[in-house]
């Protein structure tokens, strides 16, 4: 039967040779062995093959910003610049949302290059050595986690492991539950073919399979696949001990995000599978997230934290903000988990970045004026206040945004922020620490393996150890962890899934965006009750979930026509595709 052209080998050079992802794909590799008679016969055309995947894998939704960063940006825990034009906030999520079809030709794109590759090398597998097997064994991890992506957004897809023909590509949709059983099954098989850590970074390794299977088995326990609830956290939880001690955390969190920071060896050592970039290969792959989410001073302000993820963060004595003496609403940003300060930067913060040189700032939310420091005559200089006085004050992270500028990324001074070579973790050890502990929790499974799991994240941090009220609760420590889960990996495309696991999509998007005070109220006209209330219900307390009915009148407010749907449990299937193939049904309610 005639192959549907979703997969071409030229595709594979193509991507070769326009992504420059790290060392392993920057090389060129020529061997005389290599046909394209056959295609996938030897180490070098595996290679190839397996390279064409890596080089997709970006899957940037738009404006050169990698995808988890976008993900987070579907969730109220992030704000885009346009006010109800995302999930809950306005009804942005619909079939012919770009970025819903984007990252559906991208994943399919991927398994297909995938199906290829495995396919084509099995009629060479008596003659292939060691090193095909363990390239052909990435192929079948970067498949799988493809397919955790489809069904955690869409449910039952279109599922292939072979290379399409014409009349499969008309085919209806696969339930979820077989393909997770087989992104289980398939990733087992092959995992034992792979390093614990790649050589190159960038490539898949077995710590990054088995974290696969850690996630794909949250997201069926968490959502009861097929009533095996039990069986897929006890595969997540197994998949994820066999990582635990094969990796480590880095010392340092901020360290994570910045040039200087990925260079050190116990920050390569956490990251699991990250997205390689370069400003120094022949050909650059280059990103633009901090450029794009700071002050409009340093760059532009397109991407806003929310208030619902800044009042996520606890204070030092490991209390939350509404149960802590030490938080004074005057000034939210004292007193609080270090985390707050790595990801976030607020009115009155010091923001250090480099744009083009090094640009430091007093960061301003209501004076027309500011602060900016003068490395020449080494003072501080009254400037205008771009976020409040300029064309594109409307954009700022006081206007558009809630008051909160992201500084994940940002914290960078050894690059230019607007071609920024700093890599994009996709897995980290703290991910698979957590998703240990959380599995065993939802298993009623309390013992000291999950705590150790829980302080060794709290504890890089600088924050203390699970508290001894939480010691052998179920219910106080799925609240912990969860809560782990937010600040822990804020920007970091983790949360959608999150939230549709915990069934929490309704309580996050049931309120407008709440923010910083009015400018005639500012911070110190806040009153120290001023404090948001978690208890509106036992689910929102359970989920950190913040309400600020009591005091709202003295905060800005956007995304008023925020709301939720019982659809947005699922993205819909992208229109094209239906008009390509009437036999793919339309998730429920779009």
């Amino acid at each position: 039967m005639k192959k549907l052209v979703l997969y071409i080998f030229g595709l594979i050079t193509i991507g070769v040779s326009t992504t420059s992802c790290s060392d392993f794909l920057d090389r060129a590799d020529t061997n005389d062995g290599y046909t394209s008679n056959g295609f996938f016969n030897s180490e070098i055309s595996i290679k190839e093959g397996v390279t064409g995947i890596y080089a997709n894998m970006y899957m940037n939704l738009g404006y050169n910003v990698p995808h988890v960063i976008t993900l987070d940006h579907f969730t109220p825990l992030a704000l885009e610049r346009n006010e109800n034009t995302t999930i809950g906030a306005g009804g942005g999520l619909n079939p012919e949302n770009a970025s819903v079809q984007s990252f559906w030709t991208f994943l399919y794109t991927n398994i297909a290059r995938a199906n290829e590759l495995i396919s084509g090398a099995k009629a060479y597998e008596e003659t292939l050595n060691a090193k095909s097997f363990q390239y052909l064994a990435e192929a079948h991890v970067l498949r799988a986690f493809c397919y955790y992506y489809l069904i955690g957004l869409w449910g039952d897809v279109p599922f292939f492991d072979t290379p399409v023909t014409t009349e499969q590509y008309s085919v209806s949709r696969t339930s979820k539950v077989e393909i997770l059983d087989f992104i289980i099954k398939d990733i087992n098989s092959v995992a034992e073919q792979l390093p614990w850590i790649a050589e190159d970074r960038g490539r898949v390794d077995r710590a990054f399979a088995y974290g696969v299977i850690a996630r794909a088995g949250l997201l069926g326990g968490g959502l009861n696949y097929g009533g095996k609830s039990s069986e897929y956290f006890k595969a997540a939880a197994e998949a994820a001990s066999k990582v635990i001690g094969q990796r480590g955390l880095a010392q340092n969190f901020e360290d994570l995000w910045t040039i200087a920071g990925q260079a050190k060896s116990d920050v390569r050592n956490e990251f699991i599978f990250e997205l390689p970039y370069s400003n120094t290969a022949s050909v650059q792959m280059i990103n633009v997230i901090a450029f794009g989410q700071v002050s409009r001073i340093q760059g532009q302000t397109g991407r806003h934290p929310s208030s619902m993820l800044a009042d996520t963060y606890e204070c030092i004595d490991g209390k939350r903000i509404d149960e802590s003496p030490l938080y004074d609403p005057r000034h939210p940003q004292k007193n609080r988990d270090p985390r707050f300060g790595a990801t976030l930067w607020m009115h009155g913060d010091t923001c250090t970045t480099n744009n083009g040189s090094i640009n430091t700032i007093i960061l301003e939310a209501y004076e027309l004026t500011t602060k900016q420091y003068n490395y020449t005559t080494n003072t501080w200089e009254e400037r205008n206040n771009d976020d409040m006085n300029s064309a594109a004050a409307w954009a700022s992270f006081c206007n558009a945004g809630v008051g909160y500028i992201w500084a994940k990324y940002s914290k960078e001074i050894d690059e230019n922020i607007s071609s920024a070579s700093c890599n994009v973790p996709i897995m980290r050890y703290a991910e698979i620490l957590l998703s240990y502990a959380e599995a065993k929790i939802e298993l009623n499974e309390l013992d000291q393996s999950v705590y150790d799991a829980i302080n060794q994240v709290r504890n890089r941090a600088g924050m203390p150890d699970v508290s001894a009220d939480r010691i052998g609760n179920q219910d106080k420590m799925r609240q912990l962890v969860r809560r782990e889960r937010k600040v822990e990996f804020a920007l970091e495309g983790l949360h959608i899934f999150d939230m549709r696991r915990w069934g929490i999509g309704d309580i996050e998007n049931d309120q407008p965006s709440y923010g910083l005070p009015l400018p005639t109220i500012r911070y110190e006209g806040m009153s120290a009750t001023d404090i948001p209330n978690f208890k509106k219900s036992a689910r929102h307390d359970l989920n950190d979930i913040p309400s600020y009915d009591i005091y709202k009148s003295k905060l800005k407010v956007r995304d008023v026509n925020r709301y939720w749907d019982k659809k947005f449990e699922l993205w819909p299937i992208p229109q094209q595709e239906r008009n390509r193939n009437p036999n793919l049904a339309q998730n429920e309610g779009y």
